[in-house]
């Protein structure tokens, strides 16, 4: 423990010098508006920075500063867009518009907003603990993770929408086996046969995610707030509160905890990123709440608790990608894989070795974190007051911008006017599913998992020749199969058990 003081002692020095804290507080600001905007998200903003941070001859140490500020800065902004209008600027941030954004409609967008920043903070500040005390030891277990265990973890990742289906399991698994279908399209990875392209070159690099959520979420709420101004339903409550109260603190304290320890955990295993954690975070929220408090839980409809656990995973996870970077040379996340190019231009290879020769970057990055996390929190929560006054915008006003907002970030993909058409198809299509009452969430989860899924069977299929005993043989996949099955298994049996006991009841009552 003293030598962990020590190294953070050194880290700290790194990090508060006058241009690494200047560093620190740009990059914070730009991740926050580049998460804002949908279609970007923090592979895009770090990808851009990063030739800039090395033309400008920044020491290593300060280029990774920048652009780790940038990465976390973007997982904070993500969630404003979210809550406010129902558009994630990436996956990782679905599981905040399942319950931030019916908070806004119900003008509670300032707590929201406010809440889902504290839970941010709390997520990145207990994964940066976790990399200073743990990294090492969190490495070394990472490696067991072979493309065995990867698949089960997609299969445990799926049977968790089990928390996400309500009332209608049959349409979230209908959106869910859409949601794969969908992530198909493209060429095959392993033996480069079209699948599902209908001979168009526009779909041989499969659709995109961008132009998918932009039109499930963006174009489809367009066209019900243009439904709902013709019905005159479209009024949304003044906003209240611009912060959160002690009560709501302590309603989701350990919900933000849980979602925070789930967060870091899988963002240290490689490849798994924050969309896997923050819906793994959100249904076990859920089902604990619903447990305990069958009553009082409203997710999917406004519960501040169904946005503080993801919030806070899906920033911890952000945060633990740095562990394999660090300790691995393996990028935790495609984001960490960007910044290992940064390294690569300084000559500087990731891996142990790194901690010992240079320690000044490694803590210095670290210490950053801490400091990034504050300066984020001090950046976002005055600006809750600016960001919720979006919601009293007209909607004639509102709904133009967004639409175009929204085609700036899909045509910045591929700068085709193809991905627009594809856009607007699936807003009428998303748009038909919603009033049908058919959830979006498990059919962008289905889209993400779907190709880590495939790829990760067909790697460990191939170990073994085609011998699916490889999927059941390491202890962590047997864990992992087992938590699938208590998943799916477990919340029928108690409300089976619950039906019996009420049947039971029922007849000595009368009696």
């Amino acid at each position: 423990m003293n030598d962990i003081f020590g190294h953070l002692a050194t880290g700290f020095s790194v990090a508060l010098t006058p241009l690494n804290l200047l560093i620190a507080a740009i990059g914070s600001f730009i991740g926050t508006i580049v998460g804002v905007l949908p279609g970007l998200g923090p592979i895009n903003g770090v990808a851009i920075l990063m030739p800039l941070a090395f033309a400008m001859q920044l020491p290593p140490e300060s280029s990774l500063i920048l652009l780790a500020a940038v990465y976390i800065g973007c997982e904070y902004g993500g969630r404003i867009s979210s809550i406010l209008i129902n558009v994630p600027g990436e996956a990782s941030a679905i599981m905040t518009a399942l319950d931030g954004y019916p908070m806004a409609r119900q003008g509670k967008a300032g707590v929201a907003l406010s809440i889902s920043a504290w839970s941010s903070f709390v997520g990145s500040a207990v994964a940066t603990v976790g990399i200073a005390i743990a990294a090492p030891l969190l490495a070394r277990w990472a490696l067991a993770f072979g493309p065995a265990e990867y698949f089960a973890l997609m299969v445990f990742a799926f049977c968790c929408l089990a928390g996400l289906m309500g009332e209608q399991p049959v349409k979230a698994l209908l959106a869910a086996a859409v949601g794969l279908a969908l992530s198909t399209v493209g060429i095959d990875e392993n033996s480069g046969i079209y699948r599902y392209t209908f001979d168009s070159l526009h779909l041989s690099d499969g659709i995109q995610f961008v132009v998918v959520v932009i039109g499930l979420f963006s174009v489809s709420e367009m066209l019900l707030l243009l439904e709902q101004s013709v019905t005159g339903s479209a009024a949304v409550k003044p906003t209240g509160r611009t912060l959160f109260n002690m009560r709501e603190v302590a309603m989701t304290w350990w919900g933000t905890v849980r979602g925070s320890l789930i967060g870091f955990v899988v963002g240290v295993l490689p490849g798994a990123g924050a969309t896997v954690a923050s819906a793994m975070a959100y249904s076990t929220e859920k089902r604990l709440v619903e447990q305990s408090d069958p009553e009082g839980a409203h997710f999917g409809k406004g519960d501040i608790r169904g946005l503080a656990s993801p919030e806070a995973a899906n920033n911890a996870s952000a945060t633990g990608s740095f562990v394999p970077m660090l300790t691995l040379g393996v990028p935790g996340s495609g984001t960490t894989a960007v910044m290992m190019g940064v390294l690569a231009l300084y000559n500087i290879t990731p891996g142990p070795a790194l901690f010992e020769q240079r320690p000044e970057i490694v803590w210095g990055l670290i210490a950053s974190l801490f400091i990034g996390n504050v300066m984020l929190l001090a950046m976002n929560i005055p600006m809750v007051g600016v960001f919720a006054r979006m919601l009293s915008v007209p909607t004639w006003a509102l709904v133009p911008f967004i639409v175009t907002v929204s085609a700036i970030g899909v045509y910045s993909v591929h700068a085709t006017t193809f991905d627009l058409v594809m856009m607007v198809a699936l807003g009428v299509v998303g748009y038909l599913l919603r009033k049908m009452s058919v959830p979006m969430a498990p059919l962008i989860l289905g889209l993400v998992l779907g190709n880590m899924m495939e790829q990760n069977l067909r790697r460990a299929l191939s170990i073994t020749n085609g011998d699916t005993a490889i999927l059941w043989e390491s202890p962590v996949s047997i864990g992992l199969w087992l938590c699938a099955a208590a998943v799916l298994v477990v919340p029928v049996t108690m409300r089976m058990l619950a039906r019996r006991r009420a049947g039971a009841s029922g007849p000595a009552a009368s009696a």
